[in-house]
This record gives C-alpha cells, sequence and structure tokens, in this order.
C-alpha cells in the first residue's frame, strides 16, 4: 500500500521543489518525484492525498521545549494531573507541527522551582510519563532533556542515575545567578520571578537575590564527570546562555559542549560558530523582533550566519511562523528557515539519518502546509507515514470550505 501525496511543493534541505509527489510505503519516504512522472504509481493499493498547492516539509524537532511545565502547573498554586497534561500537550504540539519533541525540563531549585514542581519526585514522575508515552500509546515522539542548574547540588546523583538509565536524550548546563549570563539585568531578573515567588514564597525580592547569589554551586569536577557520563552515552551535551567567549571556551574545553543555547551576545554566537559549535535561539525571538529579556536578537544571529536551530522555547506556534517570517523578509530561503527547525536539530541530536529532512528513505513525519490570507497553516500531519491529524478551515457562516 502506497500513500502518494499529489500536486505539492517539497521543500528539501537545500531547494523548493514545484509541482511534485511525494510517496509513502510504510513508515518512509519511497520516492519524491515530478508530477509528469507519476504514472509510475497507481491502482487500488494506492492512497492519493491531493495537496492542492500546498507544501510538504518535515515534521519540526524541538529540541528546547518547557512549554509542558506550563500545561502541568498553569498557575503557581495549580498543580495538574502529569498525564492528563502530557496528553493534552502532544496534542497542542501537533497542531503546531512538532513531530519530535525533547522536553526540556529544569533541575531547579529556589527561585525558579516554580512552586515545587520542579522536585526530584515531579521530575521522576513526569520523566516516567515521559519514557511511558514514547514506548507506548502516544502521538508525537517524546524525549527528554534535563536541564541542570549547577545550583541544585541535592539532585546531581539523581541525575547520573538518570544518564544511566537511558532517561535522558539531552543535558544541557545552566546558571541562572542573577547578574550574569540571561540576568545580567538585575530587574529583569526581578520581573521574571516576581510572580512565583509571591505566590510560592514569603520571602521578599531582596532575600530572594541574596539567597540566589549565596548558593554553594557544583564543582568543576562534578560537571566534568557529568559531562564525561554524557559523552560516554552519546547524550548530546548544550551549554546555556553563554555571555562571553571564555565561558564559551570553558563549556566547550572543559565539559565538550556541542551545542550552546541562546548566546547573550553576538560576539558570543559568532566564537561559537568557529569553534564548530552549534548554536541555538528562540524561534519567539524571531517573532518578537528581539529577546525577551533584552539579550540577542535571533534575526541579527541568523542574519550574520551564526544562528543553527530554532527552538519554540515557551511557544510552540512560534516554529511554523518563524520560518516563513524569515522568507518573507529575504533573511533566508524557506529551505534554509525550514532546516533550522528540522535537519539541524536532527543533526545535532544525531538522529538525522532516520529524521529531519524530506528524503527518500527517512521517515514520513511530514507536514502540509499552506497559507490563509497570507498566514502559515498546518492543514495535514502525518508520523510514520500515517495521517495524525487533519484541519478543515472555513468562512463566513460555517457552509463554505476553504480550498486546499
Amino acid at each position: 500500500m502506497h500513500t502518494c501525496i499529489v500536486n505539492t511543493a517539497v521543500i528539501g534541505p537545500e531547494e523548493v521543489l514545484p509541482n511534485h509527489a511525494v510517496i509513502i510505503r510504510g513508515d518512509r519516504i519511497l520516492d519524491i518525484l515530478p508530477m509528469e512522472a507519476l504514472n509510475k504509481y497507481g491502482g487500488e493499493e494506492t492512497f492519493f492525498v491531493d495537496a492542492r498547492g500546498g507544501s510538504i516539509m518535515p515534521g519540526f524537532i524541538d529540541i528546547h521545549s518547557d512549554y509542558i511545565e506550563s500545561v502541568i502547573q498553569p498557575r503557581p498554586t495549580s498543580l495538574m494531573d502529569f498525564e492528563t497534561g502530557l496528553r493534552e500537550a502532544e496534542k497542542h504540539l501537533l497542531a503546531h507541527g512538532v513531530t519530535t519533541i525533547y522536553h526540556s525540563l529544569s533541575l531547579m531549585n529556589g527561585a525558579g522551582d516554580r512552586g515545587g514542581f520542579r522536585s526530584r519526585e515531579n521530575i521522576e514522575r513526569l520523566n516516567g510519563y515521559i519514557k511511558d508515552f514514547h514506548e507506548g500509546c502516544h502521538l508525537i515522539r517524546h524525549r527528554f532533556h534535563a536541564r541542570y542548574e549547577i545550583d541544585n547540588i541535592g539532585i546531581y546523583d539523581y541525575l547520573r542515575e538518570l544518564l544511566k538509565s537511558g532517561s535522558v536524550h539531552e543535558l544541557s548546563f545552566m546558571d541562572h545567578t542573577p547578574g550574569q549570563g540571561q540576568y545580567r539585568n538585575l530587574e529583569i531578573y526581578a520581573r521574571s520571578y516576581t510572580t512565583w515567588a509571591a505566590a510560592c514564597s514569603s520571602k521578599t525580592m531582596d532575600e530572594i537575590l541574596a539567597e540566589a547569589k549565596s548558593k554553594p554551586v557544583a564543582s568543576r569536577e562534578m560537571l566534568k564527570s557529568l559531562a564525561a557520563l554524557a559523552h560516554e552515552l552519546h547524550i548530546p551535551l548544550a551549554s546555556h546562555d553563554d555571555d562571553s567567549p571564555e565561558k564559551l571556551a570553558l563549556m566547550k574545553n572543559e565539559f565538550g559542549v556541542t551545542i550552546s543555547e541562546f548566546p547573550i551576545e553576538l560576539e558570543v554566537a559568532k566564537k561559537a560558530r568557529e569553534e564548530g559549535i552549534l548554536v541555538v535561539m528562540g524561534a519567539p525571538n524571531v517573532m518578537l523582533g528581539g529577546s525577551h529579556s533584552g539579550n540577542l536578537s535571533a534575526l541579527d544571529a541568523i542574519r550574520e550566519g551564526c544562528a543553527d536551530i530554532l527552538c519554540s522555547d515557551y511557544y510552540p506556534a512560534s516554529l511554523l511562523h518563524s520560518a516563513f517570517r524569515l522568507e518573507e523578509e529575504g533573511v533566508l530561503s524557506l529551505s534554509a528557515a525550514v532546516r533550522m527547525l528540522t535537519l539541524n536539530p536532527a543533526k545535532a541530536m544525531g538522529i538525522d539519518r532516520d529524521y529531519g529532512s524530506v528524503e527518500e528513505g527517512k521517515k514520513a513525519d511530514l507536514l502540509l502546509v499552506r497559507k490563509v490570507h497570507g498566514h502559515p497553516i498546518i492543514d495535514r500531519c502525518f508520523i510514520d507515514g500515517r495521517p495524525a491529524l487533519q484541519f478543515e478551515y472555513r468562512f463566513g457562516g460555517g457552509d463554505k470550505h476553504v480550498e486546499r
């Protein structure tokens, strides 16, 4: 049985192929060919899907998303059922084109702990569901990105256990101490934590700042040991909020990081590119035209050729829209923009043999995309070659459907 998606533009890794067809057999892409060559396929064993001029692109691979935290804990004092939250989150993520998600869980304590949500017990619970979903009934592919805050010494041994158990698929080192990195500006730090601190703690912001600055952190040797274990287990390792070339050099030379998430300055992003380190920026940053915390603009980094990957960070809808904005504003070709959401993150995670591009032999995780009133929308999603989602847009009183 073949599935044949016809009358589509194929957004390949290097170019867009207009008026093509994509043939799927089982869970793989069998063939990509011009419409005029389609007569080699047909018959009763072929199921045709007419894209009607839409575009086919790979499903998005989101390697940094803390979206699940806001779904499970939408308010500081409201902790929802974990399994229900994950079930609902994957529906939302698929609707935004995410077919592989690296849930980026923050192993933090203190002011950034969201009122205890990031405790060992809850991390263990959520990680268990991520594993169960991936191996059992699920819509999208679920993976675990452990974000280790270096002042959380109490969870260090447990994190090592998680790495050894095969439960972690990406590891990053974070340091959110106010006064450096993402929170060089203390006013931005205070604004970021005021709501949670007020709801979950009786401490004043001055007390929270003083405590955050005085907490002990994991030693260099502890981090080197953790990094060595990650490399031994072939787990991709990232640094976070690199704010100087010196810090970036430390991360590469001491710990062997291959990914730099959200570098603070353009100079640091350029240095990462020179050193062969992949640079991750946020797709919301592209949509907003700048960083929500006043740091490096993703658009500036992309224009300077020193950004490789876009992630959703906290806003999944930004992925699709950022790609088309980059193309519409002449910053990148559509193929290059989509590559930042698909093939480049697949390469960073070491899964590009099977995922990340519309190419023969690869997994058929595909999105059928078109524009309605100038806005890109996802029409259909295929995962493992099977339909996973379909939208039908209407206008007026609902009696007419938008033509595909």
